[in-house]
């Protein structure tokens, strides 16, 4: 496996082993046709019955504005996304979705970025409601990578349904946070209903 993916490996089962995770994560490889394979890792549950999974190979190289022209093999923000849930339901399919939005930058040169909606006009897993996700900072710290190559970051995706999505487009990220704490609405729930945003 390339570098930097070795130590974003190592850097993510350092955040969850400090965590009490430190079991072997979990893995699903995704292969997309003309694509190197995005693996899927998937921690947990932890003591709160949470499961966390992170992409693994966005990273692998920068990410670059479809403006761009030329892609720089160094420069350019890179990106890992992390999607935490309630292990309450059996979530088949979840890990190529997160594939798809790890490939994104890759497939359509989107920048993954906080705040960023990433549609995948699809449940998320067989039977969900989401078809979206939300990205936002996450727990994981910033890996810094050797100059002149940029941190990778972890963004914490968020699924939403297309109400919420809409939502999303209309009035905005932090919009959709703010109704979802005054709802009461608890994200990591996997069989949570849909905020109804005022």
């Amino acid at each position: 496996m390339s570098q930097p993916l070795d130590s974003v490996r190592a850097h993510v089962r350092g955040h969850f082993a400090d965590a009490g995770l430190d079991a072997e994560p979990d893995s699903a490889s995704v292969t997309f046709l003309g694509l190197e394979r995005i693996e899927v890792l998937r921690f947990g549950p932890d003591p709160g019955g949470v499961a966390h999974y992170v992409t693994l190979g966005c990273s692998r190289h920068p990410m670059t504005e479809p403006t761009a022209g030329v892609a720089d093999p160094l420069h350019g923000p890179r990106a890992e996304v992390v999607l935490s849930l309630r292990a309450t339901t059996p979530t088949s399919g979840l890990a190529r979705s997160l594939a798809v939005v790890a490939a994104t930058p890759a497939v359509e040169g989107v920048v993954l970025v906080a705040d960023a909606l990433i549609d995948l006009s699809a449940p998320l897993w067989d039977g969900a409601a989401f078809t979206a996700v939300l990205l936002g900072d996450s727990p994981i710290d910033d890996l810094p990578l050797e100059a002149p190559r940029e941190p990778v970051r972890f963004l914490a995706a968020i699924p939403v349904t297309q109400t919420e999505a809409a939502w999303v487009r209309l009035k905005g990220a932090d919009a959709m946070r703010q109704a979802w704490l005054d709802d009461g609405v608890d994200v990591l729930d996997p069989n949570r209903r849909a905020a109804q945003p005022g």
